[in-house]
């Protein structure tokens, strides 16, 4: 519910050094978002994009990645077209992207981590995460929903991460750049649902805090759990690829 430009903006004006851009089997974003960066940047708070994509698997499962360079991108890409290639237009399918856990072999060159869903997280999920990704670069996204028992739950997923050799990520899990934004938030929902915003029931985002917080604030929320902020400054510093990196190879 928030531009590429709003979204870098307020995150830089937070003191954000980088800005992780995930959009749901797709990179289609990135290039509004490096333009973005740059923009911002040139004002005089520098902020450096990580290019990213979240993968939502046919299972059910959904992980983030972000390519640590070149070849890991070049992994990213192929893997959405492969999975973009199985859709099939005269069932409708057209734009959607299926993906197996088996598709992803070969991670090399990508960092990752599973999202857990409202339940938690799944035995099965985190031996797929820790057979292709490791304790290297495998993780476990831990996030505040605002709902009863929010502590106990996180506590308890990194505990589960651990158990299999990840490392607990805190994660904003940002739809928009501010509060205000809640209300079209809702609105683009009902778009995709094709429904009324009174007819959206629990289709509704549950959690209205689904903004930009400042870092000293995720700093106190995950005060107990220090190590999963200490894994998001390090994926910044590991995942140095940048879309400028790319050039045009036409086919023969």
């Amino acid at each position: 519910a928030s531009s590429a430009e709003e979204l870098f903006g307020t995150a830089s004006k937070m003191g954000m050094p980088a800005l992780g851009i995930t959009d749901r089997n797709s990179v289609a974003g990135i290039v509004r978002s490096l333009v973005a960066a740059r923009e911002v940047s040139a004002q005089g708070n520098p902020i450096r994009l990580v290019a990213g994509c979240r993968l939502d698997l046919v299972s059910g499962a959904s992980l983030l990645v972000w390519p640590e360079d070149l070849a890991g991108w070049s992994r990213l890409t192929r893997l959405l077209t492969l999975g973009k290639k199985r859709a099939d237009p005269q069932h409708g399918e057209k734009g959607q992207c299926f993906l197996h856990w088996d598709d992803l072999a070969d991670t090399q060159g990508l960092v990752g981590s599973l999202v857990p869903g409202i339940d938690g997280v799944r035995e099965e999920e985190l031996r797929w995460m820790a057979d292709l990704f490791g304790s290297d670069r495998g993780h476990v996204c831990l996030t505040y929903h605002r709902r009863p028992g929010d502590r106990l739950r996180l506590h308890r997923t990194a505990e589960e991460a651990a158990r299999f050799g990840l490392r607990p990520l805190a994660t904003g899990d940002v739809l928009y750049h501010e509060p205000e934004r809640r209300m079209l938030q809702d609105v683009v929902t009902a778009i995709r649902c094709k429904c009324t915003i009174d007819d959206l029931g629990l289709r509704r985002e549950r959690s209205a805090d689904r903004c930009f917080v400042p870092p000293q604030t995720m700093e106190r929320r995950f005060a107990d759990l220090p190590e999963a902020i200490r894994a998001g400054a390090a994926i910044v510093e590991r995942c140095t690829f940048s879309p400028t990196e790319l050039s045009y190879r036409y086919p023969d």
